[in-house]
């Protein structure tokens, strides 16, 4: 398990982290993530609304709060230090949060504090205990499976996840790196490896989950786009036209669907995904987020901040010109305010609804 994850939006995750020893990881498991006064332009990674409030999440463990559309921040207690990955709220008080060794963390108060749920040790041991007791799956051989059980055990809890979805308060899912992903039926006290439900077999990164209407896509690398229509139980392969790495996917008012990954590869469906084309980008780098609009239009946006605007479900997108420009982006979101907030490298950057974003061929 040497190769690494190399993409923009998770630029934390490489080879070298992912080979760190055990007791590394271990290590900042169990240390609390540092308040800092400098928090808030800390490397971030992903950003969520919690109803009113903003929740972002980035390295060693930091996780900031905005109850003003992100003009101001603080810093909330977090009982890990390492990078996190992702985070996601159903409600404004109910949260999750993933990230590297395995972690899992759950907020039961708008982000304020957080427990952890699952991390990378407790991982393997729970993937090497489903693959002892169910045997043979499908045509492949159960000693496979137990060794490469065996071994991510041996590895320690260095696997980090890369994003968490839940519909309800109960009923989530996690993926990342080397295909893991897992689900849970209580709300994270438990949870339970599902990689044999997904047509993953070289154990390609999981890089995003998405929910439109009733079915569910799992986006990842080289290719890999899966979707469920029936709430996660099983997963079949998708096929797009493109071989390389999606980092995510959006969908339109009226049920359209982009795809969106490397070197600004992204293409459209109005199908649910049977069909698919491509979408002209204009040149832009890897798109590493995806956000729709309260207005219903959709906005892609490469890892420089750059940003492209659809105003017809997808179909077409606008390269939008805007000074200041962020570097470095990994996350979007839309702010109660109407804002839109940037994650990345420099901490997260607010762009004001005064703010006039001019198509640059108008």
């Amino acid at each position: 398990m040497a190769r690494a994850v190399f993409a923009l939006p998770f630029i934390f995750i490489t080879s070298a982290t992912l080979q760190a020893p055990a007791y590394a990881e271990s290590d900042v498991l169990q240390r609390p993530a540092i308040l800092s006064a400098r928090a808030s332009s800390r490397a971030m990674l992903s950003l969520a609304r919690a109803d009113g409030r903003i929740v972002a999440v980035g390295e060693r463990g930091i996780v900031l709060l905005s109850d003003d559309s992100g003009v101001s921040w603080r810093q909330a207690k977090v009982p890990v230090s390492v990078t996190l990955t992702r985070v996601w709220f159903v409600n404004s008080k109910l949260g999750w949060a993933v990230g590297h060794g395995g972690v899992v963390l759950h907020s039961e108060d708008g982000g304020e504090t957080w427990i952890s749920q699952l991390d990378g040790k407790k991982a393997a041991a729970l993937v090497l205990e489903a693959v002892r007791s169910q045997g043979t799956e499908g045509r492949v051989n159960v000693q496979k499976l137990a060794a490469e059980a065996e071994r991510l055990v041996a590895d320690g809890p260095d696997k980090p996840f890369l994003d968490v979805y839940f519909p309800d308060a109960n009923h989530g899912l996690i993926v990342g790196a080397y295909g893991l992903a897992f689900a849970t039926e209580d709300g994270g006290k438990h949870w339970q490896p599902i990689l044999h439900q997904i047509p993953n077999p070289l154990g390609r990164h999981l890089y995003r989950i998405h929910s439109t209407g009733n079915d569910l896509f799992i986006a990842g690398e080289q290719g890999v786009l899966v979707k469920s229509t029936n709430g996660g139980k099983s997963f079949t392969e998708v096929t797009t036209p493109y071989a390389g790495t999606y980092f995510g996917l959006l969908d339109g008012a009226n049920g359209e669907l982009v795809v969106h990954g490397l070197r600004g590869n992204a293409f459209w469906s109005g199908d649910a995904g049977h069909a698919w084309q491509k979408i002209e980008t204009s040149g832009l780098g890897t798109l590493v987020a995806g956000l729709r609009l309260a207005d219903d239009s959709l906005l892609l946006i490469d890892e420089t901040g750059l940003v492209l605007k659809s105003n017809d479900g997808g179909r077409h997108f606008d390269r939008l010109k805007k000074e200041d420009q962020p570097s470095l982006i990994a996350g979007a979101v839309q702010a109660k305010d109407g804002s839109v907030l940037l994650a990345g490298v420099r901490g997260i950057k607010r762009l004001s609804p005064s703010i006039k974003l001019v198509e640059e061929n108008k």
